[in-house]
């Protein structure tokens, strides 16, 4: 709780007490009180009860220990690519994809004075999506744990010259006043989000269905071609495929995958059981409906 900005720490607070009141209704997120993953939990399940989490692991762990019954986590950016860690958080949290969310992500930037801003403090995914405004009006970036947080401690600090990118939710939150609205580089920013349960979950609803993986291959040649081949030969789509490093070896390649389809059916199977087969390991992280068409 004392990782949070003073202005805050109160919110945090109260909210933390209403979802243990109700943790069945309750979606962990990672940031302060008006980040993008509070948005998108209320956009998501308007219903909802937001439980703010300082770091992701946190959030994971609300949803383990039962304090939350879900988690909505950021994955991916269209400008800014993956973000960081998901891909070694995921697995080792024991928990299952049940859903996605994709959230159109727009920055403002924010302050407590009226003095010229000279430095902007963010995310580093906000701060990359904003690169090119940055650089065009000479704001230096300063990375900070979450959006929010930041506008939270620029209302703290009060400091001349100091500005936050951050959601306008964040500025109603800790009355800062708007500077410049939509300062993304492209007004197409998109981020992914993916809804994580203790419990794996039918898909539910009508449309396609999307199943993710992860996979680590084995060190030989052609090992990747083979163990992809079952998805051709089956006619199963793989619509993203991303290979990251673990250890400091580097000499185990892993792979996170999105396929349509789900396991139980036989195009599916046959493909997965071909991928074990060329593989040290296969583990499927969830399946679930698509929430954007992918072909």
């Amino acid at each position: 709780m004392d990782a949070y900005p003073l202005p805050a720490q109160h919110l945090v607070a109260e909210m933390a007490e209403k979802a243990a009141r109700d943790p069945a209704r309750a979606i962990a997120y990672q940031g302060a009180p008006g980040a993008n993953s509070h948005l998108a939990a209320l956009s998501y399940a308007p219903d909802c009860i937001p439980l703010p989490c300082f770091a992701f692991e946190d959030a994971i762990d609300a949803v383990r220990e039962g304090r939350a019954d879900r988690a909505i986590i950021p994955i991916e950016n269209s400008l800014y690519g993956r973000v960081a860690d998901m891909h070694f958080l995921l697995p080792e949290s024991g928990l299952h994809i049940v859903d996605e969310y994709f959230l159109r992500i727009r920055h403002c930037l924010m302050a407590a004075t009226d003095a010229p801003v000279t430095s902007a403090i963010s995310h580093p995914q906000a701060i990359g999506q904003c690169r090119h405004y940055l650089r065009a009006q000479n704001i230096q970036p300063i990375n900070y744990a979450d959006t929010a947080g930041a506008a939270a401690l620029v209302a703290e600090t009060q400091e001349p010259g100091a500005a936050a990118i951050a959601p306008y939710l964040a500025a109603e939150i800790y009355g800062l006043r708007l500077i410049a609205e939509n300062i993304e580089d492209s007004d197409d920013n998109m981020t992914r989000f993916v809804v994580l349960s203790r419990d794996p979950l039918l898909p539910h609803g009508s449309g396609p269905v999307m199943t993710t993986i992860l996979f680590e291959v084995r060190n030989v040649a052609a090992s990747l071609y083979k163990a992809l081949g079952g998805f051709a030969t089956n006619g199963v789509n793989m619509t993203k495929l991303e290979s990251y490093q673990r250890g400091a070896s580097f000499a185990m390649t892993e792979f996170f995958a999105d396929i349509e389809g789900m396991p139980g059916t036989p195009t599916v199977d046959r493909a997965l059981e071909e991928l074990k087969f060329h593989t040290k390991w296969v583990r499927v992280l969830g399946s679930y409906r698509q929430a954007r068409p992918r072909s």
